[in-house]
């Protein structure tokens, strides 16, 4: 089940109302930082952009391949752990205006994910470690670590192997 906060518009839909939820002057200062980064070759560059004139979390060494678009006006509620890799052209939301309302909702990617090209991240879900999502897929749902799931809609397509020494010290932790 995705975490999204619900606010209710009167009048037009949510998307011709946006700018009494976001400053004009933030979508513009996002969309031009978004469009650099998704040309950008530069995986350390990008990540700056990301880190400190979007405000998400990004961990060391997390790689976003070739037009990756995140969320234009809230991508502070972006959090990306270490080592993952963003697929090229995927998206990551965590907005979605309707007729009625608009929703908002955190996005956690955990650390040494996969996510596969032409993925779209909706708001409100958490990918656990470990993850592989594949390519095209819409993830409308958490997925749990270790866990390998496709398609739209996505779907569990099997369980992945822990490595023995972390299943190990999971023991050790429990014991």
């Amino acid at each position: 089940m995705r975490r999204t906060e619900r606010y209710p518009v009167e009048g037009p839909n949510a998307l011709w109302q946006i700018y009494r939820t976001v400053s004009k002057w933030k979508g513009v200062k996002n969309f031009i930082c978004i469009q650099a980064a998704r040309y950008c070759p530069s995986l350390p560059v990008k990540n700056w952009i990301y880190r400190r004139l979007l405000g998400m979390e990004v961990g060391k060494e997390s790689a976003f391949a070739l037009m990756v678009m995140v969320d234009v006006f809230f991508p502070e509620k972006i959090h990306i752990g270490e080592n993952t890799i963003i697929g090229y052209n995927s998206t990551i939301l965590a907005h979605e205006y309707l007729t009625k309302e608009y929703r908002l909702g955190e996005v956690h990617i955990g650390s040494h994910v996969m996510i596969g090209a032409n993925t779209t991240i909706l708001p409100g879900v958490t990918i656990g470690d470990h993850a592989v999502i594949g390519a095209g897929s819409v993830v409308h749902k958490d997925v749990e670590p270790y866990t390998f799931a496709a398609g739209n809609p996505l779907q569990v397509i099997r369980k992945l192997d822990r490595p023995s020494d972390e299943s190990a010290g999971s023991q050790q932790e429990q014991g």
